[in-house]
């Protein structure tokens, strides 16, 4: 297996292109008729999300089978919920990762299914799911405890009229993991009918899932400047090994950051990610950029990890921390946008996306090769950082640059929530 995966991505993208795709085939005991049966393995990355593993068993002898999927990810630092509203059709086909982490729970209804096996599906799909699951037993009910046999079918009946969209309804998806995750039919432009919240988790939420605070003290290495530090990683596009450089970095006029490089021999990919080396700032900071000449293209941005982009003009505004934190130039983060909508992994391309989805994704590609190219001026771009750790070139410094306004604000509750700020206790901390 791995002189097989030797220079080769272990996550492939599932597209016409793979038409031999790596399938691991190993033989598993079968829990109905207790005789041996085969499961499929394979790798790969589900189109705008992540990496994944799906597995599926089938038994030759009893007819047994069962699927499953696993992040192939580790559990993210944060975790995150989704409410969408449901209002139409396409909201039913909205494609939907859920972990086995993940509780799903529909408010209108009063109804909540607890973590389960992972799945890939829909949302017409979660609910078909749940009235199978709840007319399983219901014949041995209605012999034996026909009141709640009883309040089960009403609830089976309203979640099957949910489905012909006579009312909209809210669905919830909520996963301590981070690794849930729900279409948004509207890329790269914000859904308006879907909000998502990434929280601090809970002692009890951390120790479900086998995250523990260790007592003994950790011994922090310190990186001293000039120095770069090696160590093993995995590649964040295809999660093969490979190895990173880390190095201490002084931005003029700003602050000091760290400057992660990674390099990918199996698929090739070479990436940079930029972490600050310093804490949160008193206050959030959010950065605007009317671009007027070509030349701002060439302007150093220092986008933190918990940073959004915004482009007014084109409705465009990303979601909090989406393409991690980055050190490039304005240039070279539109183009990482970009490449990020139109990859072969993204869910507007490929045999599963919407001719009219295509169609907006091109035409708002377009607008932004404008940008870059330096066709469109009079643009406004925009950098939001509840951290206020992210930086935008002032190439007339130290005097003030007059098409670059930065605005220090105070961060609302939820930018709090998600920077795990609520929680810190200041006072009496020793006798928590």
């Amino acid at each position: 297996m791995a002189e097989q995966r030797e220079n080769k991505p272990f996550f492939e993208d599932l597209n016409a292109d793979n038409d031999e795709p790596e399938v691991t085939e190993i033989e598993s005991v079968c829990f109905q008729c207790m005789d041996d049966g085969i499961t499929r393995i394979f790798l790969t990355r589900i189109p705008f999300f992540r990496e994944v593993i799906l597995s599926s068993f089938h038994c030759e002898h009893c007819g047994a089978k069962n699927s499953q999927l696993q992040p192939g990810v580790a559990i993210q630092e944060k975790g995150v919920s989704f409410s969408v509203e449901i209002k139409d059709e396409q909201d039913l086909n909205r494609q939907i990762v859920q972990t086995e982490y993940a509780t799903v729970s529909i408010p209108s209804l009063e109804f909540e299914a607890p973590p389960c096996k992972g799945v890939l599906t829909t949302v017409e799909g979660i609910i078909n799911a749940a009235v199978t699951g709840l007319s399983m037993d219901q014949p041995a009910r209605m012999e034996q405890i026909p009141e709640i046999a009883s309040k089960i079918g009403d609830v089976i009946l309203k979640l099957t009229l949910l489905k012909t969209l006579q009312e909209p309804f809210t669905i919830v998806i909520d996963d301590p993991s981070g690794n849930s995750f729900i279409e948004n039919p509207c890329a790269p432009k914000t859904d308006p009918n879907m909000k998502i919240r990434h929280y601090t988790r809970s002692d009890e939420q951390n120790s479900a899932l086998g995250l523990t605070m260790e007592e003994e003290e950790k011994t922090e290495a310190k990186i001293e400047k000039d120095e770069v530090v090696n160590f093993n990683t995995n590649c964040p596009e295809c999660n093969s090994p490979c190895n990173t450089r880390m190095k201490m970095v002084e931005i003029p006029h700003f602050k000091e950051v760290i400057i992660m490089a990674t390099n990918c021999e199996a698929c090739g990919i070479r990436t940079n990610e930029v972490k600050s080396a310093s804490g949160i700032e008193p206050k959030g900071c959010r950065i605007t950029l009317k671009i007027t000449d070509p030349t701002d293209m060439t302007r150093d941005v220092l986008k933190s990890e918990t940073c959004s982009i915004g482009i007014p003009e084109l409705d465009f505004d990303s979601d909090f921390g989406t393409l991690g934190g980055k050190f490039t130039t304005i240039e070279g983060l539109l183009q990482n946008v970009k490449d990020h909508l139109t990859g072969s992994n993204s869910f507007m391309q490929g045999d599963s996306s919407q001719s009219s989805r295509r169609s907006g994704l091109q035409i708002f590609c377009n607008e932004l090769d404008k940008i870059i190219s330096g066709e469109k001026t009079n643009v406004h771009f925009v950098l939001d950082d509840p951290a206020g750790n992210s930086y935008l070139q002032n190439v007339y410094a130290p005097d003030d640059d007059p098409e670059l306004e930065i605005v220090h604000y105070e961060r609302n509750y939820e930018q709090n929530e998600v920077l795990g700020l609520n929680d810190i206790k200041t006072e009496n901390y020793e006798q928590s």
